[in-house]
């Protein structure tokens, strides 16, 4: 094969980790990892942004040092805040110093304030991809442009379609995603060639996961998987930054919490005696503070097993549920690997031989692989079998992986009607028949929900898309086949078809906070040469389209009854703030924009709730309302629905039921 046939066949293994990152390839029959700049092979999982330096950007050791010494212009840990809303982090944000974009609503794409740059967390994590891609060329003298990158177990649609924008914001093909914990059973397998059950324990910097796989015979099959995606190692540095915090301040007087550079290095000691305790019995933890004082703590093993030892705890739920979802017992499991730095802990080993009982049955933990790289290896495997190298150490091997939650739709009464049930192995597919449950229905609204909760309230929304153009008929009529297939990706696609008249609507799953194709695209081909300029530009012109629809609105307004209610003071307020907004417009500074958006808010917020108070008293005077989702119908024993109908207005909404009792749509779900 030549070297150019060589370069276009190349695949290589990523895993896009929370703390750290690697890169790596097959190097003949082994798995290799692939060093970076400095040459060490991991490249932690931090970038900063420094407009002086030549690229504009650092990551990794380097992006580290920037974050001890200018926080602002450093992030870390992006990998927690992928494919998640405003809701999902504001918890998390009190423990990190990252600054939110002005003006973000729940349900808008996050966007992060980071050295200047408003950046989104895939942006931030096609960083850290751009720089493995880069270590991976240099490394081959050739160009790298396909890859497989490794996600937790328990990410969910949003989280996975948020990990392939940062890779195609990077330059490159995400032919796979690949669940860590089955990456690692896959780098173990390597030189495992026997049957057996394998419990893989993945405790790394953000998430935890745990996976139940069968080994049979060169086919790895994940049969349950769980965990947990607000747990990692993480955790346990913030727990120990919150004790040393409190220290600082109850012992020396010091109030710390406010200064980025001292958080940041008291962050640095603390990680660095976490490492150190888990290979001695005690070790010093020392800080220089502001002023010239010091905080000096000897620590204990114990001491420090005591303190973590609420967070550690918190991965025997999800291990003992695993189990449950394989019909399972501890003593059935062959094996348990080890994955994830945070599983150097002795502490953490202790009780995972507790809970799988090997030391009664004289079995060890697999802790040969480095728990940092084993993820990477097996990365690398999987995208030498999607290469389709011929190669004899991977070419019998099949991966079968699962879907770690379970899809459905909402039903009657916000119930969830779950069609594809977790731990299906994947790719997967399953079809649901429906029909009207009123006469002369024209569209329904399918709400696709993921989740194990009952309730659809308690679940996550993944989408929402409509049917229409149903021609009317009886209830009970129309044939409608909803199918839901998840690719090998774990990307969930839905279809809707009435078969009756072949009207047919379908949606390619995505979170409604992701990146759209568009911009995904524009990205790509304006490169990161210019991916400031083009942030820049996005952002101005987001502010003024914003601020052109408020100052329509406000002009409206001024003709309506509520304008009437306000005093000349207000009048005079209102007119002068939105004075400001337009001569704020042409400038073309969109942190002016803002300012002046904020400011003619804060004026207009009272003769809003006039507005509003004025619509809602018209409204119910005009005619009765109906609750959202109301009058949604169901046959006995059979609670599928969707979420809307359009009928004549004497009609009642929302109605449509499983079509029960038709014997050519007998109502029951198919997987392949």
């Amino acid at each position: 094969m030549s070297e150019q046939q060589q370069a276009q066949q190349r695949v290589v293994g990523i895993d896009l980790g929370t703390t750290n990152s690697l890169i790596a390839f097959m190097q003949g029959d082994t798995p290799a990892v692939i060093p970076g700049e400095d040459g060490s092979p991991i490249v932690p999982s931090v970038v900063a942004f420094d407009q002086d330096t030549a690229q504009g950007f650092s990551v990794g050791n380097a992006a580290r040092n920037v974050l001890l010494t200018n926080s602002a212009n450093a992030i870390y840990s992006v990998k927690r805040l992928m494919g998640r809303d405003l809701a999902d982090v504001e918890p998390e944000l009190k423990l990190f110093p990252f600054q939110l974009a002005e003006g973000l609503k729940a349900g808008e794409v996050l966007k992060l304030n980071i050295g200047g740059l408003t950046l989104t967390p895939p942006e931030v994590s096609a960083y850290i991809l751009l720089q493995l891609k880069k270590n991976a060329e240099r490394f081959f003298g050739a160009e790298v442009t396909k890859a497989v990158i490794t996600v937790p177990a328990y990410f969910n649609d949003a989280q996975r379609q948020a990990t392939k924008d940062a890779g195609r914001i990077a330059g490159l093909e995400v032919l796979r995603l690949v669940n860590e914990p089955t990456a690692a059973a896959l780098a173990y397998g390597l030189d495992k060639k026997r049957d057996g059950v394998i419990a893989v324990y993945d405790f790394g910097g953000g998430t935890f996961d745990i996976s139940i796989l069968k080994l049979h015979e060169g086919i790895f099959e994940v049969i349950a998987t769980g965990g947990d995606t607000h747990l990692g190692g993480d955790d346990i540095d913030n727990l120990l930054t919150a004790v040393a915090l409190d220290d600082i301040k109850g012992d020396l007087g010091l109030d710390i919490s406010t200064n980025p550079e001292a958080i940041q290095a008291l962050r640095k000691a603390v990680i660095e005696a976490k490492i150190e305790l888990s290979s001695a019995d005690s070790t010093r933890l020392i800080l220089e503070l502001p002023g010239g004082q010091q905080y000096l703590r000897e620590i204990t093993r114990t001491q420090f097993e005591q303190l973590i030892a609420s967070v550690i705890e918190r991965t025997a739920g999800p291990c003992k549920q695993a189990l449950k979802d394989a019909g399972l017992t501890s003593d059935q499991i062959d094996e348990v690997v080890m994955v994830g730095g945070s599983t150097r802990i002795p502490a953490v080993r202790t009780l995972v031989t507790g809970l799988f009982d090997l030391e009664a049955r004289g079995k060890k933990l697999h802790t040969e692989l480095n728990p940092d790289e084993v993820v990477a290896l097996g990365a690398a495997v999987q995208a030498q079998i999607l290469s389709g190298s011929e190669n004899a150490a991977t070419n019998d091997l099949l991966l079968l992986d699962v879907t770690p939650l379970s899809l459905g739709i909402e039903a009657l009464g916000g119930v969830v009607a779950k069609i594809i049930q977790r731990n299906s192995t994947i790719p997967a597919s399953a079809t649901e028949h429906f029909t009207t449950g009123v006469d002369g229905q024209t569209n329904v609204a399918i709400h696709v929900l993921q989740g194990e909760r009952e309730l659809a309230k308690d679940c996550r929304s993944l989408a929402r898309f409509d049917l229409k153009n149903i021609p009317p008929m009886v209830a009970g009529l129309p044939r409608i086949e909803v199918k839901f297939l998840i690719d090998a990706n774990g990307i969930l696609h839905v279809s809707a078809r009435e078969q009756r008249s072949g009207q047919e609507a379908k949606v390619e799953v995505k979170p409604t906070y992701g990146l759209t194709d568009e911009q995904v695209e524009t990205m790509i081909l304006d490169s990161f040469d210019n991916a400031e300029e083009d942030i820049t530009a996005r952002q101005v012109i987001e502010a003024k389209n914003e601020a052109e629809t408020i100052l329509a609105a406000v002009e409206k307004g001024e003709k309506s009854a509520a304008w009437q209610q306000l005093t000349s003071l207000e009048h005079e307020e209102i007119k002068a703030a939105a004075l400001e907004l337009k001569a704020s417009i042409s400038g073309g500074d969109y942190k002016v924009i803002r300012n002046a958006i904020e400011h003619l808010d804060k004026k207009t917020r009272r003769f809003a709730e006039i507005m509003m108070d004025t619509a809602v008293t018209g409204a119910l005077g005009g005619k009765t309302m109906q609750a959202a989702g109301e009058g949604l119908g169901t046959a006995p024993n059979a609670p599928h629905a969707f979420a809307k109908a359009e009928v004549e207005d004497s009609k009642p909404r929302n109605e449509i039921e499983t079509a029960e009792n038709d014997p050519e749509t007998p109502g029951e779900s198919t997987e392949d």
